[in-house]
């Protein structure tokens, strides 16, 4: 009898060890390390008039935030420009502007259903 006590007592000793503690990390996993990123620039723009596309981005970093802008038509006409800036602090940050007005073309006409183009089925007496 003592000795069941004694096998429950360290069975529950065992299990309450092998729980993660709240404060620490989760299954003996290291917290992500914070480290800057790699420095590096670039810019790209596309302007192609024969199917109207028209867009550019461009992005830079010192490691530890990152800043840029980019500018894409937008499909009713308008020019969206949005300027960031993001780091591990702040998150992601945007500004967004709309340049021009939003221009919605007509609907299309609605047509009556076409008759039919085959006989119509036999009438039996």
């Amino acid at each position: 009898m003592m000795s069941a006590k004694l096998l429950v007592a360290l069975a529950v000793v065992a299990i309450a060890s092998a729980v993660p503690k709240p404060d620490g990390p989760p299954y003996g996993h290291p917290p992500p390390s914070y480290e800057p990123g790699m420095p590096f620039d670039f810019a790209y723009a596309v302007q192609d008039d024969y199917t109207g596309n028209s867009y550019a981005h461009d992005e830079n970093s010192d490691g530890k935030v990152t800043s840029g802008s980019y500018r894409v038509n937008l499909p009713d006409g308008r020019t969206q420009l949005v300027k960031f800036t993001a780091d591990s602090h702040n998150g992601y940050v945007a500004q967004v502007e709309y340049q021009g007005e939003a221009v919605y073309p007509a609907p299309a006409p609605s047509y009556p259903a076409p008759a039919p183009s085959y006989p119509p089925p036999p009438v039996y007496a």
